[in-house]
């Protein structure tokens, strides 16, 4: 069996932990979110086969979340709630959800569901494209064109951060509490050296693509 990635979208630690083990039993590997800002943060530094996704999460809503996921991602979601009315499954059917299982529910249908969802789902993105620049999720390496960049875990993390994010700037804040999944605090220095480090391994001033700073607003990655 080929080694797949899960996301598991669920604030029952109880839920959560039984779902895990099962999975994991079956070969499976799994990556945990408690809330909708962990799961967004996840899926800019990994690539995922499969959401299982709650509705009633502490700081959102599924089904929103899903159809925010939808727009950026092609990855099959899995809605695992007890929101069980027609109108509840209907909704998130029609947010993007490929399938729709309410709690309580049975351990052995949970994971058929996750196996036809994954047999039924298109090859995940495993490489994200600027321009030259190339990033393989799978093996965390950065290319512009056939050049190795060489980046650092940080660095990677980073500049995949801003790649995932290309029309808008980023704060350094932000950026930081991505990458190092803390509270930044109010020295940026680790922020401004990993930036400097990305710019020159990009190239530099003769740089296909790089990170420009906005004193207003941020980094933002642009191809030149």
């Amino acid at each position: 069996m080929e080694d797949k990635l899960i996301l598991l979208v669920e604030d029952n630690p109880h839920i959560m932990a039984i779902n895990d083990a099962a999975l994991h039993m079956r070969g499976y590997r799994t990556l945990q979110a408690e809330t909708a800002h962990k799961c967004r943060e996840l899926l800019c530094f990994h690539a995922v086969d499969l959401i299982v996704l709650d509705i009633l999460l502490p700081d959102g809503d599924g089904v929103a979340l899903c159809r925010e996921i939808k727009q950026e991602y092609d990855v099959p979601i899995l809605f695992l709630t007890a929101m069980g009315e027609n109108e509840d499954i209907v909704k998130g059917l029609t947010a993007g959800g490929d399938d729709y299982l309410t709690k309580p529910y049975d351990l052995e249908v949970f994971m058929a569901r996750v196996e036809a969802r994954l047999r039924a789902a298109h090859p995940k993105e495993r490489a994200v494209r600027l321009g030259p620049l190339r990033m393989n999720l799978l093996s965390g390496r950065a290319y512009i064109g056939e050049t190795d960049l060489n980046l650092t875990q940080k660095e990677f993390a980073a500049l995949l951060y801003l790649a995932r994010h290309p029309n808008r700037s980023v704060s350094a804040q932000e950026l930081y509490e991505a990458v190092w999944q803390q509270p930044m605090g109010d020295d940026p220095h680790a922020v401004r050296m990993t930036i400097s480090r990305l710019k020159q391994k990009l190239g530099g001033e003769d740089a296909r693509v790089t990170v420009n700073s906005y004193r207003s607003s941020g980094y933002r990655l642009e191809e030149q």
